[in-house]
């Protein structure tokens, strides 16, 4: 899941300076999830905006804000509302999708934080930096790019204390981690295993996936 969080306000009312017709675009996935775009957000940020002297022309929510064809629908009624300009309620993907589909200008509400484990309603952890390049079969199912502060990929920094990141004394050694991990599920061997450091200049961005294409 796409962890959102919601901008300070003043933010965005500096960024809608000069704008009196505004829409609203949620998502009633990721960020219904997190809070900060669902119908109940829709409504408070409508709410809020009214309070501030804009005129809130149209509301939406569609169902994934990321999925081109379905926010195309959706922002039909949009086009023809009178809004000078969209706020999007979405994550960064969802912002950007929106802005394919309709022309005006569109200012984020949320800031897009990570690619996220729901532990419970509300309570999210950051489990995957999607680097493009999974080396989770090596070290236990634990990623060494997002739970280690430094992302080292061939064991630990030698900086830990009492087990905790030299980093951020909050969170854990990530490479105690995985050596426990991979003792208890038999494979300490692969502790040994020597993995190529991460090469990001090899990636050109942005990235495209077309499984059209492999049928």
């Amino acid at each position: 899941m796409i962890i959102t969080s919601k901008k300070p306000r003043e933010e965005l009312l500096a960024m809608l300076e000069g704008v009196h017709k505004v829409a609203i675009v949620g998502c009633g996935n990721c960020a219904a999830a997190c809070q900060t775009g669902g119908e109940k957000e829709v409504l408070e940020m409508k709410a809020f905006l009214e309070e501030q002297g804009f005129e809130v022309v149209a509301t939406i929510v569609p169902d994934e804000c990321c999925h081109k064809l379905l926010v195309k629908k959706d922002t039909k009624p949009i086009k023809d509302s009178g809004a000078e300009a969209v706020v999007g309620m979405a994550c960064g993907d969802g912002v950007q999708t929106v802005a394919d589909n309709i022309q005006l200008p569109i200012y984020p509400a949320n800031n897009t934080m990570f690619l996220g484990q729901v532990e419970r309603v509300g309570m999210f952890n950051e489990y995957c930096r999607m680097c493009g390049d999974c080396v989770l079969g090596s070290t236990g199912g634990i990623c060494p790019i997002t739970m280690c502060a430094k992302s080292l990929v061939n064991g630990p920094c030698g900086g830990q204390k009492n087990g905790k990141c030299e980093v951020d004394p909050n969170n854990d050694c990530a490479w105690i981690k995985i050596y426990n991990r991979l003792e208890a599920i038999g494979q300490l061997d692969k502790l040994g295993q020597t993995r190529a450091d991460k090469g990001y200049a090899t990636v050109a961005y942005p990235r495209h996936i077309n499984l059209r294409e492999k049928k």
